[in-house]
């Protein structure tokens, strides 16, 4: 970083040359900047920059997005000075957190506005969110010089190395992510907790049959699906039944849809971890060369397309549950079960309403899942003509995965429900388990109540891990 450092300082001082540090950026780059007017260059971008609108994001992509910014600016390619990153770092240990308002970012020269506002309060400007949870948003100057710190005035290069980059979508699409690898094992077990209830058959889901169709995402779910569903006494009451000739494609077909989906999470995986190693500044510094150069690296659109892609296969992940959660409450599909999974149907509305929801939230979900990458808005005079939408693409994926993780929560809540009804006949170690872990949230459905409680537990259930744990503190560790 100081041999990066001391070749801006060196440029500078020679007066040559050089994109956003003695010239103006975007399509201004052809105006020059003296040498003496450089410093307030860099503090101008910050503030012209910073015009970001809509809700800020939350503590924990805030977070992500200061510690990914430091790491690309330690990697020693946008030279700018040591203290910059040890003033975010501290910021981090200390939970001083920017206030990053979502919207505004086209992902081209990466997420220009959020990150200018995460680097205004470096400036003693902008705002910070309170340690404290709950208590909002307050101007960075006070908040820094209660905390005994000092606004750090900027250098030449400073301004532009903080506000280029894909640290924005990184941060949400990092954390969404792993969310939905999380969320792709509680689909397994909410599957095999329906395909249970349903008398669905094990069968599809024969190792024999992955084999011969060997995507890796298909073969995690199926052995996850037979692990679920072994020693059933419900699946092993029917298995010699003609009841059905074949189970509807919801159930039959679960490792084939949840598959796709696991293989496009370690696809987007790889784009992602290696955007967290990359330099996505500009322009970028080579010390050792002596060079500083001009580049694209900043773009979004790699980070952009696996985020949409993300959205897409959660979507589909979701619909096929939702299909699941339908199938349990109409007496015509559930093979013996009670109208939407309550005794004095008609008296009792039951589990009506929650595929009302479930079905609401995958309807959205479809139109948030249009990939925001394939569209391109030019901006900066003509100089930046193809932009990502890349920050865009990951507050979708973001919301898709919310909305999944409710949709997946409903199924269990039903499919307990389900099970429970299925008495005498107990049900697989594994989804019994999970019956366990639900009913430790809520109680069973004897008649109407306010059941938004218990779909606020069972959400809980699912995006803090408590069922898949539950799940796997009773069989091996899923896939």
């Amino acid at each position: 970083m100081r041999a990066a450092r001391a070749l801006v300082d060196q440029k500078v001082a020679q007066a040559e040359t050089v994109y956003g540090v003695t010239t103006g950026i975007g399509s201004l780059a052809s105006v020059t900047i003296a040498p003496e007017q450089a410093a307030r260059l860099q503090e101008d971008i910050v503030k012209s920059h910073a015009t970001a609108v809509g809700p800020h994001l939350s503590r924990e992509e805030t977070r992500a997005m200061l510690l990914l910014r430091a790491h690309v600016l330690a990697l020693g390619h946008s030279g700018v000075r040591v203290e910059l990153v040890e003033r975010m770092i501290e910021m981090l240990n200390r939970n001083l957190l920017p206030a990053v308002p979502q919207q505004g970012s086209l992902g081209a020269s990466g997420d220009l506005a959020p990150l200018a506002h995460l680097a205004l309060p470096l400036l003693g400007l902008g705002e910070l969110v309170a340690p404290e949870p709950g208590t909002g948003a307050r101007p960075a100057g006070p908040v820094l010089r209660e905390a005994g710190l000092e606004p750090i005035p900027l250098q030449s290069k400073e301004g532009l190395a903080l506000v280029n980059g894909t640290q924005g979508m990184l941060a949400i699409g990092v954390l969404a992510l792993a969310r939905a690898e999380a969320l792709a094992k509680a689909a397994d077990v909410t599957a095999a907790m329906s395909v249970e209830a349903l008398l669905g058959t094990d069968r599809a889901f024969d190792e024999r049959l992955q084999r011969l169709r060997p995507h890796p995402g298909q073969a995690a779910s199926a052995g996850n699906l037979r692990r679920l569903l072994s020693g059933s006494e419900i699946t092993a009451s029917h298995r010699e039944s003609g009841h059905l000739v074949q189970d509807a494609y919801s159930l039959r077909c679960t490792p084939q849809v949840h598959g796709a989906t696991r293989d496009v999470l370690s696809f987007a995986r790889e784009v992602l971890q290696r955007e967290v190693g990359s330099v996505s500044d500009n322009p970028v510094v080579f010390a050792d060369e002596g060079e500083i150069l001009s580049g694209g690296n900043f773009h979004g659109q790699p980070v952009a397309v696996a985020l949409d892609a993300v959205a897409s296969a959660v979507v589909a992940m979701a619909s096929i549950a939702e299909r699941r959660l339908y199938r349990l409450l109409d007496p015509a599909l559930s093979n013996g079960l009670p109208p939407f999974l309550v005794q004095e149907s008609g008296l009792n509305s039951g589990f009506m309403l929650v595929q009302y929801t479930a079905a609401s939230l995958v309807s959205e979900s479809k139109w948030l899942a249009h990939p925001a990458a394939v569209d391109s808005i030019v901006s900066s005079a003509g100089q930046e003509d193809h932009v990502s939408m890349g920050m865009t693409s990951a507050r979708h994926a973001r919301d898709c995965v919310a909305n999944a993780e409710v949709v997946v929560a409903l199924e269990a809540m039903a499919a307990a429900q389900a099970l429970e009804l299925r008495a005498p006949l107990r049900p697989a170690t594994g989804t019994a388990a999970a019956t366990k872990a639900v009913r430790e949230a809520v109680p069973f459905l004897a008649r109407d109540r306010e059941i938004r409680l218990d779909i606020e537990a069972t959400i809980d259930l699912i995006r803090s891990g408590a069922l898949v744990a539950a799940v796997e503190q009773a069989v091996e560790r899923l896939s």
